[in-house]
């Protein structure tokens, strides 16, 4: 951001985004400004809209470009809500103050508490705490597909075993760090934006558990086997078409007896994603629906599951991914 003074502004780019349009100008957005941009969700209206932040006033051939690219996403049949893209000058001050307005402390039932580093919420008894603040990076709990992977993150931590975790989709790290917090180890997870990976392990050291998560850039196309017996719990916060061209990968990386959680899904592809995972042997266990998404946690059927060994503890020592 600019230096402080008086004169310094920044200028804010505005468009309205559904959920099947998001990335996709997200996209846009951060080609033609070179900054990445933020989708905020009114309660009140249920309408989204997606800002970029510059320091310098965009030009005519920037914003025509714009519009190039709202178009290519129209032609190519996704929803674009109606509005017009809009141009604000806007103080660095208010823009700072604009980020605390939108985030707060989410509780994820009783075991842990998000929290942006401006409030200091208190969190009850024997509840981990994640500060992290909103950044250049996907996920700070507030979108549904990050906080049902959360809830199912808690739902799954048995205190009484050693449980690993991997992280299909790292983003901020938000779900590694909140696994690290609350005993999962080893906690390991990829994302292919080298940007994220850098911010995700910066949130990590911001939460202490920089010895505990290890966050690659890898390509989720290039996931292995893992060896001996797989992750207790995997997340993948990923786009539907990702989800379903690397499912064999995923089911491969778990555990027998371990619980998949897939989200980044729209209501109308969910099925799709169900049906081709129930194909490899899972069952659907749990699912979450919120606005136009949804998501779900997966185990595989009883009948392919083996007994828990009483050795399995020992077996968290992998190295993959």
């Amino acid at each position: 951001m600019p230096a402080s003074g008086r004169k310094a502004t920044l200028w804010r780019i505005s468009t309205p985004v559904s959920a099947e349009c998001e990335d996709a100008i997200s996209e846009g957005l951060s080609t033609v400004f070179s900054e990445p941009p933020s989708v905020y969700s009114d309660a009140e209206t249920q309408r989204s809209i997606a800002d970029v932040y510059v320091r310098k006033k965009p030009s005519q051939a920037q914003l025509n470009e714009l519009k190039r690219r709202l178009n290519e996403v129209r032609r190519a049949g996704l929803s674009v809500p109606p509005g017009r893209v809009t141009l604000a000058r806007v103080r660095p001050k208010d823009w700072a103050n604009s980020w605390k307005r939108h985030f707060k402390p989410i509780h994820i039932g009783h075991r842990l508490l998000i929290r942006p580093s401006w409030i200091k919420r208190r969190p009850k008894k024997n509840q981990a705490v994640v500060v992290l603040d909103p950044g250049l990076s996907f996920g700070t709990g507030q979108h549904p597909t990050t906080r049902f992977c959360l809830e199912q993150i808690v739902t799954a931590r048995n205190q009484k075993i050693a449980q690993s975790f991997l992280d299909i989709g790292a983003g901020s790290g938000i779900l590694s760090i909140s696994a690290a917090k609350l005993g999962y180890a080893p906690v390991h997870a990829i994302d292919f934006d080298p940007e994220a990976v850098r911010i995700g392990m910066e949130n990590a050291r911001t939460n202490g558990v920089q010895t505990i998560v290890r966050i690659r850039r890898m390509d989720v196309a290039n996931l292995r086997p893992v060896r001996g017996a797989g992750y207790d719990l995997i997340c993948a916060n990923l786009i539907y078409d990702l989800l379903l061209a690397n499912a064999r990968r995923l089911a491969h990386c778990l555990r027998p007896d371990g619980k998949l959680v897939l989200a980044g899904i729209l209501r109308s592809q969910f099925p799709r994603v169900c049906k081709a995972y129930t194909r490899l042997g899972f069952r659907l266990t749990v699912k979450g629906t919120e606005g136009e998404w949804q998501s779900g946690a997966f185990v595989r059927k009883k009948a392919q599951a083996p007994a828990r060994s009483s050795q399995r503890a020992h077996k968290n020592t992998r190295k993959n991914p």
